[in-house]
């Protein structure tokens, strides 16, 4: 571990992923793999919680892919997520505007896959902490998608395709590839946490906390209510390529917008997961088209750790 540290301490900008167990592994080492694979300048550091365990520290250990430790976040009095238990871990994802030992953090979801370099993330003009969460700037990220195309019924009334941002580009895909829709297009101006582009800040990260202790009873959404909320109309929208929703992609969502070749960044959303539909032999027999990239990424990255002499992780 000791090169992954190294590289860490060199770089003032970083990528971090959460991981509070072994569900989401595969999916990291994925993520840091496609990374890798397509240039990126930066590390991935993977930011663990008590609750992660040895086995998954050797999997990262055995990678080289560095860690850090951070707390568990979770409000006092909190909003039942017993319909969505994934909620309760997403706190946590806040981490990030705490780390003031770094610059620029770019968080990802492990659920993700990069088809593309973006690095630029990491040079976009965003707030410095100099203005403690006061501008216009506070972050980047992409917009939630609220069309609920699988109909959950605990989500909002209020999710429906009209309500949708991205509805708005269906006229304009050629500007959907590069522009984000302003986050007043959309009456809900609601963000998706799987990516976020962060100046880390100390002012900031309290507020957060902050309005977290406050309100979390009444945020359905965990992180992406709070900061939705906290700095409405306050954050930067990119492109959907840099959080491509596997379910924009889908006939009858926003299949007017999304194109292949553009995507740099898949988020798989809602489960299953493509590590959740290979067979024995590792072939995918999903009926997503987009987790076939997926598999046949992890199925690259396993056949080159093999000549490493890194054992086959079975998460």
């Amino acid at each position: 571990m000791a090169e992954a540290k190294r590289r860490v301490t060199e770089s003032k900008k970083v990528w971090t992923t959460l991981i509070t167990n072994t569900a989401y592994l595969s999916g990291l080492l994925t993520l840091d793999y496609s990374l890798k694979k397509h240039g990126s300048k930066y590390p991935l550091v993977a930011l663990y919680t008590d609750t992660f365990p040895a086995e998954g520290h050797a999997a990262l250990e055995a990678r080289g892919i560095p860690k850090q430790r951070i707390e568990y976040l979770l409000p006092t009095k909190g909003k039942d997520y017993s319909a969505d238990p994934r909620f309760y871990d997403c706190w946590s994802k806040l981490a990030p505007f705490s780390l003031v030992e770094y610059d620029r953090v770019v968080q990802l979801d492990s659920d993700m896959l990069v088809r593309r370099n973006m690095d630029e993330l990491m040079e976009m003009e965003l707030d410095g902490p100099e203005l403690e969460g006061k501008g216009m700037k506070v972050f980047a990220a992409g917009h939630a998608c609220v069309c609920n195309p699988l109909k959950k019924k605990h989500y909002p009334t209020d999710w429906i395709p009209s309500n949708c941002a991205f509805t708005s580009q269906h006229t304009t895909p050629d500007i959907a590839q590069t522009t984000g829709p302003d986050p007043a297009v959309g009456p809900l101006g609601f963000m998706n946490g799987g990516l976020q582009v962060v100046n880390p800040c100390t002012a900031v990260y309290n507020q957060i906390v902050s309005y977290m202790e406050s309100d979390a009873a009444n945020m359905d959404f965990a992180d992406q209510s709070l900061l939705s909320d906290l700095y409405k109309g306050r954050w930067v929208p990119l492109p959907y390529v840099y959080n491509a929703l596997k379910t924009l992609r889908w006939e009858g969502v926003h299949s007017e917008i999304w194109r292949d070749e553009e995507v740099k960044n898949v988020h798989y959303i809602l489960a299953p997961k493509p590590w959740d539909e290979m067979d024995a032999e590792g072939k995918n027999i999903s009926k997503d088209f987009t987790h076939q990239w997926w598999v046949d990424v992890n199925n690259e990255r396993l056949a080159v750790e093999k000549e490493k002499g890194v054992s086959k992780d079975g998460f």
